[in-house]
């Protein structure tokens, strides 16, 4: 399964790709708004938005990909570990 993270600490990109690991999940995480976003998400199983820590930007940008490939979006508020590990237990398992 392909999961895209959005938002979310700089600091703890390693940590969410390892828990998506763990989950046997592959993981793009995207902490900073980047040009071309759009084309980097790609076509991914879920899209994981950490709302506290993400630019509107970003998220407008996501939604529409995501609206446009029928694509689930998982909110999570908090941008911690157990947070993506909550989200991900509810998906993955």
């Amino acid at each position: 399964m392909s999961v895209v993270i959005i938002g979310g600490n700089e600091r703890m990109e390693q940590q969410y790709k390892e828990i998506c690991r763990k989950h046997k999940c592959k993981a793009k995480v995207f902490t900073r708004m980047v040009g071309n976003l759009k084309t980097q998400i790609g076509q991914p199983d879920l899209i994981i938005l950490f709302t506290s820590t993400v630019a509107h930007k970003m998220v407008h940008c996501a939604l529409k990909e995501a609206q446009r490939y029928d694509i689930p979006v998982e909110r999570a508020h908090s941008s911690s570990a157990k947070a993506l590990e909550s989200v991900l237990a509810g998906c993955c398992s």
